[in-house]
C-alpha cells in the first residue's frame, strides 16, 4: 500500500509524457511553415522536334523538325551511388523552404540530357560557303545528318537551373484518412530559370567543342505525389512539362559560331528527400 501513491504518480507522469509527445507530433505533422527540405533524384525526359539554326562567318542554315532523345545511364553503384560520379546520370537536386503551411519556394537544377538522333533525314534551308562538300544554297532540301556533317548533344547536360513556387496539400487531412506514420501529399508548381548546357558539337569537320555556356531560358509547370514518413523522410515523383528557348548555343571555339533552337519537354522524376524544421512556427 505504501507503494501505491508512487505507482499512481508514475502512471500519471507516463500519461502526461505520452500526451505531450502526441501533441507535439500532431502539431509538427500539421504545420509546415518554417521547414526546409532537400531533394536528390533522377529523371527521364522527352523532347519535341525542333528547328535548329546554325550561324557562322561562312554559313547560315536551319535544320527543320530535328528529333532528339534523352540519354539513360545504365544503373550501377559506380555511376549512381559513388559520390564523385553521381552527376553522370540524369539527376535532380533541389532545396526548398515552406513560406507557409501550403506554399514553398525552392531552387535547384534539372540535369537532363539531350541527344540529336544521328542519321535522320531532315529539311534544310539556308547557305553554306566554307569550302567543304556541303557548300551550296538550300531551299527545303533533304539532308542526312551523318556524324561527318553534325554531332549535336547537350549531354553534360541540358542543365535547367530554376526557381519554383509550389503548393503543398496533405491528402490525409483533405480526405480525412489516417495512414499512421506516412503522409500522402499532392504538390503542384511553376518555375523558370536559365539553361546552362555543356554542348558537345562537331559541325562540318570542325574540332569538337564542349564547354558550359548560358544559352537561354526555360519555363515549366509540374504536379507530383509526395509520401512523407515520420514527418521527415520522403519520396516524391513529379511530372513536369516545360518550354526551353536557347538562342546562344556555343558550337565551336569561335564566338562568331552559334546555334539556336527552342522546344518543349516532358520530364518524369523519382526523388528522395529530407524535411526538417528551420524556424519555429508562429
Amino acid at each position: 500500500m505504501k507503494r501505491l501513491p508512487l505507482l499512481l504518480l508514475l502512471i500519471l507522469s507516463s500519461s502526461l509524457f505520452a500526451q505531450d509527445i502526441e501533441e507535439n507530433f500532431t502539431k509538427e505533422k500539421k504545420g509546415n511553415k518554417g521547414k526546409m527540405y532537400v531533394i536528390w533524384g533522377w529523371n527521364r525526359a522527352s523532347y519535341s522536334d525542333s528547328d535548329i539554326t546554325f550561324k557562322g562567318d561562312d554559313y547560315n542554315f536551319t535544320l527543320h523538325d530535328v528529333a532528339a532523345r534523352d540519354k539513360v545511364t545504365p544503373f550501377s553503384y559506380e555511376k549512381y551511388i559513388r559520390p564523385d560520379n553521381i552527376t553522370i546520370p540524369q539527376t535532380n537536386f533541389r532545396v526548398g523552404y515552406f513560406i507557409s503551411d501550403h506554399y514553398t519556394i525552392s531552387g535547384g537544377v534539372d540535369h537532363m540530357k539531350y541527344v540529336m538522333h544521328s542519321y535522320q533525314t531532315v529539311k534544310i534551308d539556308g547557305e553554306i560557303s566554307n569550302e567543304t562538300i556541303y557548300d551550296g544554297v538550300y531551299n527545303n532540301d533533304d539532308i542526312l545528318l551523318t556524324h561527318e556533317f553534325l554531332t549535336f548533344e547537350h549531354t553534360d547536360g541540358l542543365n535547367y537551373i530554376n526557381l519554383e513556387l509550389n503548393r503543398f496539400d496533405n491528402l490525409n487531412e483533405l480526405l480525412k484518412f489516417d495512414t499512421g506514420f506516412m503522409d500522402v501529399n499532392l504538390t503542384e508548381g511553376i518555375g523558370g530559370g536559365i539553361i546552362f548546357p555543356k554542348t558537345n558539337t562537331t559541325l562540318m569537320g570542325s574540332e569538337r567543342y564542349d564547354e558550359f555556356n548560358v544559352a537561354g531560358y526555360g519555363l515549366s509547370a509540374k504536379v507530383g505525389l509526395n509520401l512523407t514518413f515520420w514527418n521527415h523522410f520522403f519520396i516524391q515523383s513529379d511530372y513536369k512539362v516545360g518550354y526551353i528557348n536557347m538562342n546562344n548555343i556555343r558550337t565551336t571555339a569561335s564566338t562568331s559560331d552559334s546555334a539556336s533552337q527552342d522546344f518543349t519537354f516532358f520530364e518524369a522524376t523519382f526523388m528522395l528527400g529530407l524535411r526538417f524544421q528551420l524556424i519555429n512556427q508562429e
